[in-house]
């Protein structure tokens, strides 16, 4: 693989600084909220806290692969859109999720929607490529 652009790594960076922020705070909710480790419930607040961090952290097992490929295969340029969408719906969906978890959706559908369009351009432009 090419080097990979400086942008795309920005990228990853903020979002691998995001997940740290959300970890964070996670840890501070728990004494805040009395939740001690191992324990994973307890406080409503804590557990919606702790529901950013995991999620985000399941979605950055398919973002982070998929927005390396998306600027290899299509364009790094063009790369930069779903992850500053990912980026933004995350800190949308960590906001509106926190406060009451019926208001979630926008955040969580604009990070998990830039997640399928990278998977599916890419795979797209790879079978076009195998195609030749």
């Amino acid at each position: 693989m090419q080097d990979v652009n400086i942008n795309i790594v920005l990228i990853i960076l903020i979002a691998l600084a995001q997940y740290v922020y959300f970890s964070m705070r996670v840890g501070t909710a728990r004494t805040k909220y009395n939740v001690i480790a191992p324990k994973t419930t307890g406080n409503d607040t804590w557990e919606r806290i702790y529901r950013v961090q995991m999620n985000t952290a399941e979605l950055l097992i398919v973002f982070i692969p998929s927005i390396l490929l998306f600027s290899h295969f299509v364009s790094a340029k063009w790369a930069l859109v779903p992850g500053i969408a990912f980026i933004a719906g995350r800190a949308l969906y960590a906001r509106a999720y926190v406060a009451n978890p019926a208001s979630r959706t926008p955040g969580a559908a604009l990070s998990l929607l830039s997640n399928i369009g990278m998977v599916l351009v890419t795979l797209a432009f790879v079978l076009l490529d195998i195609a030749k």
